[in-house]
């Protein structure tokens, strides 16, 4: 059998080889946390960069969603205008006790189908 003083050296060689796995372990760790840290940054700076563009071209198309919107405005108007004027006699026209399809601003409605043996209406 080992005597103490035996035990103590291989216990101390046995503390100092697993502090240096450790020390290996840790530091494996480490870099490969660096790793993952710069790619992060990377990927962080690619999409600023994208988030610039984005910002950029939605500053760009901004201002013709609202020309659109007019546009769309005026094209209803005209619409509604001919629509009126060709109505046929003894219907009503947009009386408020007959209301229209469509939403609540009287645009037309998209889900809607047109009315059954309406022939103006395919």
């Amino acid at each position: 059998m080992m005597n103490r003083n035996g035990l103590t050296f291989w216990m101390t060689v046995a503390g100092t080889v697993s502090w240096g796995i450790c020390f290996w372990w840790m530091r494996r760790l480490s870099v490969k946390q660096n790793d993952l840290l710069d790619q992060l940054r990377e990927q962080g700076k690619r999409i600023e960069k994208l988030s610039k563009i984005e910002h950029d071209l939605i500053k760009e198309v901004h201002p013709q969603v609202n020309e659109i919107k007019e546009g769309m405005e005026e094209m209803m108007a005209v619409v509604k205008e001919n629509s009126a004027a060709s109505s046929p006699v003894g219907e009503k026209s947009g009386s408020d006790d007959d209301p229209q399809p469509g939403g609540r601003d009287g645009s037309p409605s998209r889900l809607r189908s047109p009315r059954r043996g309406d022939p103006t209406k395919s």
